[in-house]
């Protein structure tokens, strides 16, 4: 159903019966002086039946035909009228000239009920077939109407926005340059560092925006540091879905891989929640319209500097496009599949001197690029206009704009409602003529000679018929959970998915990888399984019958800080410029086969592995129980000191080892541009992790975790 309807009838004298239809539910409100009943019942036959039983105590009911377009409704009582009440109230009288902010409604509230139905959380299986056959039918009750997004302005964000008034500063500038005269409502505000994006709808069309979700994704080092990475707002506008996406990606010339990774991780890991908690989030390929803009970094190559300039002095901006890699790897399909950029006019908006519109006179003298573009994918989008702003010269960069003309699918309510008839009807007669068939293949489940620290296994099957089901184990009345602590149930509810783990020095025991001399994957699961259920305080008291003692430090840790030790001593930005996934996942398997005479990649890649190891440790190196200690101890050496000492063996070598390595690299600080903050910023976070239920560190543990790994680095000691 497209609307509320209320039904008032008198069932007696002081008594009355309310009926509310809403999409696939009905909830049926009847009073008395004494007493209140609220009955919620799926949309079918059977509802449907009991309703034409409460209908027949009156004839004053108001059916579905009473329902209007655009909120109106015609023999509604006023105790319904907060349902509607802002979107069939007049917007004339509410709009002023400054922007707005109250207009645009979160994701959880429908602009527009016929836009937004497919996502209210109902009745499980039956509203799930609903929805997908209603968005499979979508054209048949939808029209293309054409709207423009106008002054999608990109700006170079030349510094991190780390406090809230600079971020306050931007929203204020932005606001006060909307033209004078015109009536926005301000969508949502989105930052990651310095990567922000603002999104603002004309007034008068804020009502038809529903569903509005952001989100961020960094893809610095590690994957999450926020100096690069995107921002995105994703919202429904009528029935199209509309993501909004501004990213910075890797920088340099060479690292065009480098921005192509940034791309996919952006695109897989950023996932908007959906107002039903039930269904998968969305990813940014979900949407109908997807808009693409920001400092994507990517150069021209094969020209040098004069070659490039004197190309641009005579506009031949097409033949310098072919030497764009961002067109070449969108040619390859490597980055940016489907997208489209409209033609380049313009000249490269990378890079200036600030405030002039000289290009780079400074000793690296770099070859100008144009780094930020606007891109869209989707259907009936046109480009009505793609330029730079050369008058702008505040940055080392020149910002783009473009405006686009998107035709947007406006739901036609008669046709909907017949659409959702016809499913509805289909679907009673599907119910009718299949019941769901459950059977299992055994109802007791036997465990014989059960033993400590030894695991059994029973299974059994579960059938169904043609209807789909759902399974799920359920716990007994006044009972928490649907076992004993000792008994799992895998899967516990859902589908049942297999496959074949690969054991891995990355997630493995410091004390266990300390007793693997061989490669992991070259050892049995029987071998890896004792080790790993080896408990941390035997590690230090190895059985006097074991044929070997341990090792000093994980073999896997010293060979990336070999590795890193003579390759990377000098290399800048270490541990602050991401490497490559594809790298990484060699490294892995270098490590974990043994072969670290073969390392393949760049030194950035082998950071980026080491600090994953450290973070992927079930205890890290300094064992969680200590870490109030530590951060309580954070400002004197000497109590510092006395906490390492008390770690077990191997974790208290991995930590002195790490700590010789680090401040080997600092005495090469002029070069590779490491200082004690920078390290300390870095490695506190992994070395000294809260214990599990912690609650997530605030700003202050995070200083005082930083402040007590500073104190080693600032002492002398050997190197590794």
């Amino acid at each position: 159903m497209d609307q509320s309807v209320a039904i008032q009838e008198s069932l007696a004298e002081g008594e009355t019966c309310r009926i509310l239809y809403l999409t696939v539910t009905i909830t049926s409100l009847i009073s008395s002086a004494d007493d209140r009943l609220t009955v919620r019942l799926p949309f079918g036959s059977h509802t449907r039946t009991f309703l034409q039983e409460l209908s027949r105590c009156s004839p004053e009911v108001v059916g579905s035909e009473g329902i209007k377009q655009n909120g109106k409704r015609t023999a509604f009582s006023e105790s319904c009228s907060h349902n509607t009440t802002d979107r069939s109230s007049p917007r004339q009288n509410k709009l002023k000239p400054e922007v707005r902010t109250e207009q645009v409604q979160p994701s959880h509230i429908m602009a527009s009920n016929k836009a937004s139905i497919l996502s209210e959380p109902k009745f499980g299986l039956r509203d799930t077939i609903v929805k997908s056959q209603l968005a499979q039918m979508e054209d048949s009750y939808t029209h293309i109407q054409n709207y423009s997004f106008q002054e999608l302005d990109l700006t170079k964000e030349a510094f991190f926005f780390n406090d809230t008034p600079k971020e306050e500063e931007w929203f204020k500038a932005v606001t006060d340059s909307l033209h004078p005269d015109a009536k926005y409502a301000k969508v949502k505000l989105v930052r990651l560092v310095g990567i922000m994006l603002l999104l603002y709808v004309k007034a008068d069309l804020a009502l038809n925006i529903s569903e509005v979700e952001i989100e961020t994704v960094g893809t610095g080092i590690m994957g999450r540091m926020g100096n690069k990475g995107g921002v995105a707002i994703r919202f429904k506008f009528h029935n199209t879905s509309v993501c909004i996406v501004n990213s910075h990606l890797a920088a340099h010339t060479e690292e065009y891989e480098r921005r192509n990774q940034d791309f996919k991780d952006i695109c897989s890991r950023m996932q908007f929640c959906q107002s039903d908690p039930n269904l998968p989030p969305l990813t940014i390929g979900k949407h109908d319209v997807i808009l693409w803009l920001g400092d994507l970094n990517y150069r021209l190559e094969e020209l040098d500097v004069a070659q490039v300039k004197h190309l641009i002095e005579e506009k031949a901006f097409p033949e310098l496009c072919q030497y764009d890699q961002l067109k070449r790897q969108m040619k390859a399909n490597a980055a940016f599949e489907g997208f489209t950029e409209g033609e380049i006019s313009f000249q490269p908006t990378y890079k200036y001197d600030a405030g002039c519109d000289d290009w780079d006179t400074s000793e690296k003298c770099r070859v100008p690029a144009w780094c930020d573009r606007i891109l869209w994918k989707g259907q009936n989008i046109a480009q009505l206009s793609y330029r730079s702003h050369m008058t702008l010269k505040l940055s080392d960069h020149k910002p783009v704009s473009s405006m686009f003309d998107i035709g947007v699918k406006v739901v036609n309510e008669e046709l909907y409602r017949k659409a959702f008839e016809e499913i509805v009807r289909s679907l009673d007669k599907l119910e009718n003529a299949n019941i769901p068939s459950v059977t299992l293949s055994r109802r007791e489940i036997h465990f014989e000679d059960v033993k400590y620290m030894q695991l059994q296994v029973e299974r059994f099957t579960i059938r169904n018929g043609q209807v789909p089901c759902q399974f799920e184990f359920i716990s007994k009345p006044d009972e928490e959970t649907y076992c004993k602590e000792w008994l799992i149930a895998n899967p516990s509810k859902g589908f049942l998915l297999s496959g074949n783990y690969l054991p891995s020095c990355f997630g493995s025991p410091i004390h266990t990888l300390c007793y693997m001399r061989e490669p992991i994957q070259d050892m049995s699961a029987e071998s890896i399984r004792r080790l790993t259920l080896m408990p941390l305080e035997k590690s230090d008291d190895p059985d006097p019958a074991q044929a070997e003692k341990p090792m000093d430090i994980p073999k896997e840790l010293w060979m990336m800080v070999d590795h890193l030790y003579r390759n990377a001593s000098q290399q800048e930005d270490l541990f602050q410029q991401p490497g490559l996934r594809s790298e990484f996942e060699q490294i892995r398997d270098c490590l974990d086969k043994g072969m670290h005479d073969t390392f393949l990649g760049s030194n950035h890649s082998v950071a980026e592995a080491l600090l994953l190891f450290l973070e992927s440790l079930p205890e890290p190196v300094i064992c969680s129980r200590f870490y109030s200690t530590c951060l309580e101890s954070a400002s004197s050496y000497w109590l510092s000191s006395q906490i390492i000492s008390n770690l077990p063996v191997c974790h208290k070598n991995v930590f002195e080892y790490l700590m010789a390595f680090l401040r080997e690299l600092l005495k090469n600080s002029g070069k590779n541009h490491l200082d004690v903050n920078i390290l300390a910023s870095v490695f506190g976070g992994l070395l000294l992790r809260p214990p599990p239920g912690h609650p997530t560190p605030d700003i202050a543990e995070k200083r005082k975790a930083q402040q007590f790994i500073r104190q080693f680095l600032e002492r002398e000691d050997n190197s590794p």
